[in-house]
């Protein structure tokens, strides 16, 4: 992969200087303003850089529609699923530390976890979406979705719903809290999971605005989490995607799949890192080699089950998921969603439910980093990342 190196803090610049032409990267900003208006969202933050410098900046429309909101630069979102990708970092950092193993089975932490067909799950299953654990939100209080310590007991009594390596089944949930619940048992040392993240990911990257639980200190600046859509075929109906979001971001929560809150312009940083090789500002979490690893299609032709309803209610054809070790990955051919089909084939990013997504192409030196407000159904969000990336890929004439 390329690991081309450049300023680490993205700076602002000169569109053209950079390879762009002018005018089509306007064309981004006006499907922005499109999306807000037709009230296909609320309201968008923006960003994206190349070679290390930011050429395109947008914040358009609403924090929060109902109350007449304007959403600011400095707005504070829920991740979603992007939290998962922290999470993965992590991970992947304690496996060069030789901490982890990518093939070693859970049950050499978590004994209890050896029961029902879970004996061969290892982290590697977790982080490429084919262990079979869980795949649906678990349903059981907050106070044990949220700890995990408890979830983990719970997760060491549950089945498997496919033995590892069989399908991709995109967990929601469960799987990265088993992931944290790993991180924490080898390099823990007494820390939250969210102290963890905190001093050996956010920190070091210098994404102060981000933490795992919303801090008292951005409370004021974090949109609410609302859908902009009604009568849908969704993955989860509208009040159980905007209860969980209020639920995602509860102070002293840990959930390492989806509970992180964050900046636009935090995630760029983390975007940045994975676009130089693993290393920002001086700082290195993981090594080019690693990264080399797990931007590559481990999950070759399988399909995400997860997503099979989009088969039938979107009339999209059958495509295989597509997952790195920890990320998805653009691969090759005509794909519905997520990338666009001019983004190289070892482009990778991480996406979250209705309203964010980063991406990194490293043919074009490109990062990519979005949060919105006003959810959209999954797969017209997946479709707006790929359009919007597909607009800034098509301005890119030097």
């Amino acid at each position: 992969m390329a690991t081309k190196k450049s300023a680490g803090k993205a700076t602002k610049t000169n569109a053209a200087k950079l390879g762009f032409d002018s005018a089509r990267l306007a064309r981004v900003r006006d499907a922005v303003k499109a999306d807000i208006d037709a009230g296909r969202c609320h309201g968008v933050r923006l960003m994206a850089a190349r070679h290390g410098e930011v050429a395109l900046d947008i914040c358009e429309g609403y924090a929060d529609r109902a109350a007449n909101k304007a959403l600011k630069p400095d707005a504070v979102f829920a991740t979603m699923s992007v939290a998962k990708q922290f999470t993965n970092v992590l991970a992947l950092s304690l496996v060069e530390r030789g901490l982890l193993k990518l093939h070693a089975p859970v049950a050499e932490l978590f004994p209890a976890f050896a029961t029902l067909g879970k004996e061969k799950v290892n982290l590697y299953h977790l982080l490429t979406h084919t262990s079979g654990v869980m795949s649906a939100i678990p349903p059981v209080a907050p106070e044990i979705l949220m700890n995990l310590e408890k979830i983990m007991t719970y997760a060491s009594a549950l089945p498997l719903e496919s033995q590892p390596s069989e399908r991709v089944n995109y967990s929601i949930l469960l799987g990265h809290s088993i992931i944290g619940a790993m991180c924490l048992a080898v390099a823990g040392r007494g820390r939250s999971y969210a102290q963890m993240l905190k001093e050996e990911v956010f920190e070091p990257l210098g994404m102060k605005d981000t933490s795992l639980g919303a801090r008292a200190d951005l409370a004021k600046r974090l949109c609410p989490v609302r859908v902009s859509y009604e009568n849908l075929p969704a993955l989860l109906p509208p009040a159980a995607v905007e209860g969980l979001g209020s639920l995602l971001a509860m102070p002293g929560g840990e959930l390492p799949g989806g509970g992180c809150v964050s900046t636009v312009q935090d995630v760029l940083r983390f975007a940045e890192m994975l676009r130089r090789g693993g290393e920002l500002d001086g700082t290195r979490l993981l090594s080019p080699a690693m990264l080399d690893f797990c931007t590559r299609n481990h999950t070759g032709n399988l399909r995400n089950v997860l997503f099979d309803m989009w088969l039938g209610v979107r009339n999209w054809i059958e495509y295989p998921a597509n997952i790195g070790c920890g990320f998805f990955m653009r691969g090759e051919g005509n794909l519905p969603g997520l990338f666009s089909p001019m983004n190289s084939p070892r482009s990778f990013g991480g996406f979250g439910a209705g309203s964010t997504g980063f991406t990194v192409d490293p043919a074009r030196d490109l990062s990519f980093a979005f949060m919105s407000s006003g959810l959209m159904e999954d797969s017209y969000h997946f479709e707006r990342i790929a359009v919007l990336q597909g607009m800034v890929l098509a301005s890119i004439v030097d």
